[in-house]
């Protein structure tokens, strides 16, 4: 499992294109279990009846040969078949099965003495047929080991009763308690290898779902501000630095949180958020309203909040053309509520998009490039969730008959952080 790990590991940090699963460990290769060609060196317990056979010592040699030969052809079909994945399913093992035991009784019954040994053979291909495992095979065993022993006690030249109804039931029990065996851990090697490809696909989209909402923000940021310079710089020099300068802050911010994002241990906190929020929103001259109410928040119901005003401030800057913005966060003991509302121009036609108008500046010449974008796009799909695996709600539409509202509640006891990661990637 450790090498499966490490194999997908190094797989997502090639930039996840390659899916196929990781070759098995020392541990897992040789987890088939015994094959058909395991179950033909037992044909030797016939050497016995062979013998007598070559020697003469047998009544009706050729008969007698006549029948060794139909044995060992019927038992190598009933391996056979059991073992092929198309027909061991299938009722075609259980008739040769039945023949088999009829060539058994014949020949036993026929000639006696080392011949009784074909019985422990009947139930050893007994073993390998599938559908006559558990409570069947457990009854059909029972009946065979009685029948062998007292047929053979009731011969005088045959083996001892007790050893040959004895083996006859043990070969069956262990051949097939050894291959159920070995079909529980394929089974179990099978399902640990989907979970672990299923955890790989979760930690991929949380990945990318991250990258998302890192790179969606942070680009617009610096977006807003780089045009924010390029206006400023012939007026205001040194307003001109201090966008440049948030630039670069914004920059080195987004390469830490893009680290911490890969390892999976980024955690937001909406009171950071919050700051940012305000500091976009007047650069993109977007007045700001920040009203917050009630008890602190643990951190983990704060750092799903704070995704929420980061891709909410984003939409509002990007989208909207507006020229108010109010987030709102109001909490009491069990859960909170975050309201982000703007004024600009709302969802377009059938919610397609919404036509930006340019954004103002803070020195009330323009904006944005001013082209039209999604509303509760991507972003907005992996809030809702993110917010719904840590049992929260997440809801977005016009306000009224102009502008635009995401809201978003949530336990205040959101649980573990990581499960809610991990749950909405």
């Amino acid at each position: 499992m450790q090498h499966t790990k490490r194999q997908d590991a190094g797989t997502a940090e090639n930039g996840g294109t390659d899916s196929a699963p990781c070759p098995p460990g020392p541990a897992e290769r040789k987890t088939d279990g015994p094959g058909k060609y395991a179950f033909l060196p037992w044909l030797l317990m016939g050497l016995g009846a062979f013998s007598n056979v070559i020697q003469g010592k047998t009544a009706y040699p050729w008969l007698a040969g006549l029948g060794l030969l139909a044995f060992n052809s019927v038992y190598i079909t009933v391996v056979w078949t059991s073992f092929n994945p198309r027909l061991r399913d299938s009722r075609r093992p259980l008739y040769a099965l039945a023949v088999l035991t009829a060539i058994t009784f014949a020949i036993a019954l026929g000639f006696g003495g080392d011949w009784f040994l074909f019985f422990p053979l009947l139930s050893l291909a007994s073993g390998t047929v599938r559908t006559l495992r558990g409570k069947k095979l457990a009854v059909w065993l029972i009946a065979l080991s009685g029948t062998a022993g007292y047929l053979t006690g009731w011969h005088d030249d045959g083996p001892g009763a007790f050893g040959v109804g004895y083996g006859t039931f043990l070969s069956g029990m262990v051949t097939s308690t050894v291959l159920s065996l070995f079909d529980t851990i394929q089974e179990l090697n099978t399902t640990r290898q989907e979970l672990a490809r299923s955890a790989v696909e979760k930690e991929r989209l949380r990945f990318s779902r991250d990258l998302h909402d890192l790179l969606g923000h942070t680009l617009s940021v610096v977006v807003v501000k780089a045009e924010a310079v390029r206006r400023l710089a012939p007026r205001d020099l040194d307003a001109a630095l201090v966008q440049a300068a948030d630039i670069e802050a914004v920059g080195r911010q987004a390469l830490t949180e893009i680290r911490e994002a890969v390892t999976g241990y980024r955690e937001g906190s909406l009171a950071t958020e919050l700051d940012r929020a305000r500091s976009v929103l007047e650069a993109a001259g977007i007045d700001p309203v920040v009203r917050q109410a009630g008890p602190p928040l643990p951190p983990q119901a704060g750092a799903l909040l704070g995704w929420v005003v980061r891709e909410g401030v984003t939409n509002t800057v990007r989208h909207s053309g507006a020229a108010h913005c109010e987030i709102s966060v109001h909490a009491d003991e069990d859960r909170v509520r975050l309201t982000i509302t703007d004024d600009g121009r709302g969802p377009g036609p059938a919610g397609a998009g919404a036509a930006a108008a340019p954004g103002r500046l803070r020195d009330g010449t323009g904006g944005t490039d001013g082209r039209p974008g999604p509303v509760g796009g991507t972003g907005l799909k992996g809030l809702t969730e993110r917010l719904a695996a840590a049992g929260g709600t997440l809801r977005s539409g016009p306000d009224g008959r102009r502008g635009f509202r995401v809201t978003a509640e949530l336990p205040v006891d959101t649980g573990d952080m990581a499960d809610a990661r991990e749950a909405g990637g």
